[in-house]
């Protein structure tokens, strides 16, 4: 048997929120090289201030300006650091507590080793030399009981809208049916999968009939030409969107299958797509073909009279 095929994957998208008066004043006065407390009900103070106190579950209203040292009360060891994390380099993250706070504080400590850092270590904040109002705008380091000053810089406005990058790298390993319908693509084939009972044609396969429960060895060549069963007007415009909307994305039943395959349907204004409609696929250049449904660009309409309601129904 050939042997599986295998990608690493990446989901990434920007998740923006607007910070509210609570967190926007907090990260403001990072960016202004001030740690911002909030007072709570009992008194305490908390760092970073909470929108509602935990205990009476009001509205946090007071602010504390706090100075820009505290105590670690707890921490660990990062030897292996991972994308995103502050430092290239081992280092620590630590539960500090600001001088004048109650409560404690999750951040990293540049040190050097594990020798260097211990509960009850005092620490500074060293501020990064542009600042956006982001808690990546400071790192902790050993108080050497000189404050170096933080870099100068303008105000602005307060922060309302923060954008954090979120990504997840993963990797993909396709089952044998999927590598064969991939390889498939590469060869310019679309191929799927017969089960032996109900003699329903799968694309792409599944490896077992999910009706029967039986496996899907008959290996099943298709036509690149189908029916339109159902379809999506994309009207809105998202990050990374490569094609510009109004544009149809639809489930497409080629010749000879008995489930639909998800693609985009161009060559034709998107008010003009219709259930029933008979279309093509259409390929790239040869030359950028790879292991991908992406070798078919899209579908576009084939000229033919639409498909009889009768003839898809039961795939809808």
């Amino acid at each position: 048997m050939s042997r599986t095929l295998q990608a690493p994957v990446t989901v990434a998208f920007d998740y923006t929120r607007s910070t509210g008066p609570v967190i926007g004043r907090f990260l403001t006065g990072l960016r202004d090289t001030t740690i911002v407390g909030g007072r709570l009900g009992d008194g305490r103070v908390a760092v970073p201030p909470p929108e509602f106190d935990p205990v009476s579950h009001q509205a946090v209203t007071e602010f504390v300006e706090l100075p820009d040292t505290g105590t670690v009360t707890s921490w660990t060891w990062v030897s292996e650091p991972v994308a995103g994390q502050p430092f290239e380099r081992p280092f620590a993250y630590a539960l500090i507590t600001i001088d004048g706070a109650d409560t404690p504080w999750l951040h990293a400590v540049d040190v050097a080793s594990p020798d260097d850092i211990e509960t009850g270590m005092r620490v500074r904040a060293r501020w990064a030399e542009e600042r956006t109002g982001s808690v990546t705008d400071l790192v902790f380091e050993a108080d050497g009981g000189d404050p170096a000053g933080a870099p100068a810089q303008a105000g602005g406005e307060d922060v309302s809208m923060v954008v954090t990058p979120v990504s997840l790298d993963y990797h993909y390993a396709a089952s044998p049916e999927e590598s064969s319908f991939f390889r498939g693509l590469a060869e310019g084939r679309i191929l799927g999968q017969r089960c032996p009972k109900c003699r329903k044609v799968y694309v792409p396969p599944r490896g077992a009939c999910p009706t029967d429960g039986v496996p899907t060895a008959e290996e099943i060549e298709l036509s690149h030409v189908g029916t339109v069963t159902t379809f999506c007007v994309v009207n809105v415009p998202f990050l990374g969107q490569k094609i510009k909307p109004p544009y149809v994305s639809a489930y497409v039943l080629l010749d000879g299958a008995d489930i639909a395959l998800q693609h985009l349907i161009l060559e034709i204004p998107a008010e003009e797509v219709r259930m029933g409609m008979r279309v093509k696929a259409v390929w790239k250049p040869r030359d950028e073909w790879g292991t991908s449904i992406e070798n078919i660009s899209h579908f576009a309409p084939t000229g033919e009279p639409d498909a009889d309601f009768d003839s898809y129904k039961h795939h809808l």
